[in-house]
């Protein structure tokens, strides 16, 4: 079986994840995954697409030259806030009842639910997608698709949750990958694939609500038996908490966005000798700024005790609080929050886990694959093997790759994937890739080492300097002014007239205390005479 690549591109608020695959049957090997900072990205939705097309492109255009490739098509991720669930009801009366019910039919049924479905504003929503919630025949009620596929019945009917967002932002997505020449070969509904990604059979099966903190919207997917039951988004994520940060320190968006990557925790009773701690910030030449490590605590706290406290309410609201056996899974950036775990598992009771992508698949010396972050990206690989899409990427004709040249066939179904006019379009579009690449070429610190050399040359001639002979010459001018250095002169001469009033003083002095002694020493020779002759 011939080779398959799949790549797949997470649009976040903060990041884009592109990561590349190759796929051969059920083996998926991660050839490439880097993160670029988006712009035009709020919540999870392109409200700015001329922003966004930028950092898109660039990151493409990174994956490309690293693996000498041209990407054609790209699986996607679609928004996940402002997303509506309704339940959608389909039936279809069988031509064969004595046939065994296979899958293509439970799809068809699928597509007549989504088909028929009245939306309220066709022209400003879009369903996204629908999940299987439970099958009818003649017969039986409640069964799933696993025990649905193989009966026989006459009539079967179906009941889908639909997932419904807004038509607009859809649109947004379409625009940003024209202008880019990529074709869109499918858009996923992120909490799904999401969880192909991080939760094994078991927690589905038994009850899982898993919450994905992403920067600007934290989601909530419930799994009961197999089966996604509830989703609910928040608009609330590790933006949020970067915000608080920077407004109740007055710090910048960037340096609050390190302090919380470096020092962000909750709980902050629970910090033991790191809230002692105190980060110092200091401005230019200013003075340093003190901000102590449990007063960011506290800030944090306080914003993801909300957060919380949103999705202990989404799972109330789903009425399956007692079905979640298998507890709680956190994923996304915001999961490495140190203490959010155990901040949810004492707000909530559940057992509390931090999802990674599971070893499904292999990315030997591609770094951040295995990390909360890229849960999405993973999942959307993983979605595409089963879906079986074709491959996304070729490589031009003239850079030939040894494990692209396996497989020539390639081309043809990624050519007839794309429209005629794409490859037009699109074929231009590398030369500006490489444009940029020889305008920044010149920019390599030669041309100033060149500048720099005859400047340097000339260094034996520092030797003579000029400098040194006015060093010479300026003491001559000099001798004009000794008459002025006179001074010192007349302080000599005067030195000699005071040392002479100051003998003078001194002789007086001394001869001023012989006296006052001869003159103690006759007063007392008179009293010893006196005394004598009295007595």
């Amino acid at each position: 079986m011939e080779p398959r690549y799949i790549a797949a591109i997470d649009l976040g608020s903060s990041k884009i994840a592109l990561a590349i695959a190759k796929v051969s049957g059920e083996n998926v090997e991660v050839l490439y995954y880097n993160v670029t900072p988006s712009d035009g990205i709020r919540y999870s939705t392109v409200f700015n697409p001329r922003k966004a097309l930028t950092p898109l492109k660039k990151a493409i255009r990174e994956a490309e030259n690293q693996l000498k490739i041209r990407i054609r098509q790209a699986v996607i991720g679609l928004p996940r806030y402002s997303v509506i669930q309704q339940i959608a009801n389909a039936t279809l009366t069988r031509n064969t009842p004595n046939d065994y019910i296979s899958t293509e039919e439970i799809e068809a049924l699928k597509e007549m639910a989504l088909q028929e479905y009245p939306l309220d504003n066709p022209e400003k929503q879009f369903i996204y997608g629908a999940v299987a919630q439970s099958f009818s025949t003649e017969n039986d009620i409640q069964l799933s698709e696993a025990d649905v596929v193989g009966t026989l019945c006459k009539e079967i009917t179906g009941t889908f949750k639909i997932f419904i967002g807004d038509k607009d932002n859809v649109l947004a997505l379409d625009k940003v990958f024209n202008d880019l020449g990529i074709a869109i070969a499918k858009e996923y509904f992120i909490p799904d694939v999401t969880a192909k990604a991080v939760l094994s059979e078991e927690e589905k099966e038994n009850g899982v609500a898993l919450v994905d903190f992403g920067e600007g919207v934290t989601s909530v997917t419930i799994y009961s038996k197999g089966i996604m039951r509830h989703y609910y988004s928040i608009p609330f994520g590790g933006g949020s908490v970067t915000q608080d940060i920077k407004s109740e320190c007055t710090l910048s968006t960037s340096l609050a966005e390190n302090i919380k990557m470096a020092w962000g925790v909750c709980m902050p009773d629970k910090l033991a000798n790191l809230g002692e701690k105190i980060i110092q910030i200091r401005y230019d030449d200013g003075p340093y700024k003190e901000i102590p490590v449990k007063f960011i605590s506290s800030i944090i706290d306080a914003r993801e005790r909300e957060i919380v406290d949103a999705i202990l309410y989404s799972i109330q609201e789903s009425n399956l609080r007692s079905d979640l056996r298998s507890g709680i899974v956190i994923t996304g950036g915001g999961a490495r929050m140190t203490n959010l775990a155990n901040l949810i598992k004492e707000m909530s009771g559940y057992n509390v886990r931090i999802g990674v992508p599971r070893h499904r698949f292999t990315a030997d010396g591609i770094s951040g694959v295995f990390e909360p972050a890229s849960v999405a990206a993973m999942g959307m690989l993983l979605a595409a093997r089963d879906d079986r899409l074709p491959s996304c990427i070729t490589t031009p004709a003239s850079v030939p790759i040894p494990w692209l040249i396996e497989q020539p066939a390639v081309e043809t179904p990624a050519a007839a994937y794309v429209p005629a006019s794409e490859p037009e379009t699109f074929t231009p579009e590398p030369e500006p890739a490489y444009e940029p690449e020889q305008a920044y070429e010149p920019e390599p610190a030669y041309e100033p080492e060149q500048a720099f050399d005859p400047y340097m040359k000339p260094e034996p001639q520092p030797e003579p300097e000029i400098a040194q002979e006015p060093v010479i010459e300026t003491p001559v001018p000099r001798p004009a002014k000794r008459p002025v250095e006179k001074k010192p002169a007349e302080t000599q001469q005067k030195q000699p007239k005071e040392r002479k009033s100051f003998g003078e003083l001194k002789w007086v002095k001394v001869l001023t205390n012989t006296y006052d002694k001869i003159g103690e020493r006759i007063g007392k020779f008179a009293d010893s005479l006196y005394e004598e002759v009295n007595s």
